[in-house]
């Protein structure tokens, strides 16, 4: 089993840390490189440093040469699918064909809150988000659009030019919803990226997933798996955990900087990637 590493830092840090993360990726040979898509800061406080995140993506792209970039993953209820499907497109001409797309149902009640946006329920977050990745497949594969949901209406819609990855960038659902979330990311996408918790829950998501697979007809092969580990400060415990996962079945870790001292957890983080390599 091959694995590939990310390196992610969303929150916290001034525009010159992410510059040096966003470096030392594309230097140390991370596959990719990551942001979040978030309106406030999460944890604790929510008064934190915070970028918008397709803002950033866009100088990532030119920031960087070699490795990859998205973000996971976009919240789709705060931009209308046909604004994200451009944008995206946008970052990945910039970026020479590098982006991954990464999109969820979205989930912070506080930032719709706050921002006047609808929220609504789990069912219809699930609802928009199938909405929202039909259209912007059809955005980007097809010559004009037209869509007539409950949620998005798109009429005759042209979007040029289409994306420099054909037929268009990796999508990466993110969510472990076991009824809708896992059965859209069944059916579109190409990576999943899980919630959250331990290898054992995350395992028994994957067989959830492998089941909404071979009911829409598609190899559960071909959604690749991945999940998000804070780095921290016990590089053995990351080897553990990194190896827990590898046992089943994800090969795509993102790896979250959340120290005080960014550049320096990143640098720490490039060092210890060739062992991390070994699990694989």
């Amino acid at each position: 089993m091959t694995l590939r590493f990310g390196l992610k830092r969303s929150q916290n840090a001034d525009i010159d840390e992410l510059r040096d993360v966003w470096r030392i990726a594309d230097d140390a040979g991370f596959e990719s490189c990551w942001v979040m898509d978030h309106f406030a800061t999460l944890g604790p406080r929510d008064d934190g440093d915070i970028f918008e995140a397709w803002t950033q993506l866009a100088a990532m792209a030119e920031a960087t040469s070699r490795t990859r970039i998205g973000c996971a993953v976009v919240g789709n209820t705060y931009r209308h699918p046909g604004v994200l499907a451009k944008t995206a497109v946008t970052v990945d001409h910039l970026s020479g064909g590098r982006l991954e797309f990464g999109i969820g149902a979205g989930w912070a009640e506080n930032e719709h809150t706050m921002l006047g946006l609808e929220f609504g329920t789990r069912n219809d977050r699930a609802d928009r988000l199938e909405e929202a990745v039909q259209i912007i497949r059809s955005l980007w594969t097809q010559p004009r659009t037209t869509f007539d949901g409950r949620h998005y209406q798109v009429k005759d819609a042209v979007a040029l030019p289409k994306p420099v990855q054909q037929p268009h960038p990796p999508i990466w659902i993110g969510g472990s919803g076991p009824k809708r979330t896992l059965r859209i990311t069944a059916e579109y996408a190409d990576v999943w990226n899980a919630a959250g918790g331990t290898p054992e829950a995350v395992a028994e998501s994957g067989e959830i997933l492998d089941r909404h697979c071979a009911d829409v007809g598609r190899d559960p092969a071909a959604v690749r798996r991945s999940v998000q580990l804070g780095v921290g400060d016990d590089a053995d415990e990351l080897l553990r955990q990194t190896e827990a996962f590898a046992r089943v079945g994800i090969t795509e870790i993102l790896l979250i900087l959340r120290s005080d001292d960014t550049v320096a957890e990143a640098e720490r983080t490039a060092e210890l990637l060739p062992r991390l390599r070994e699990v694989g």
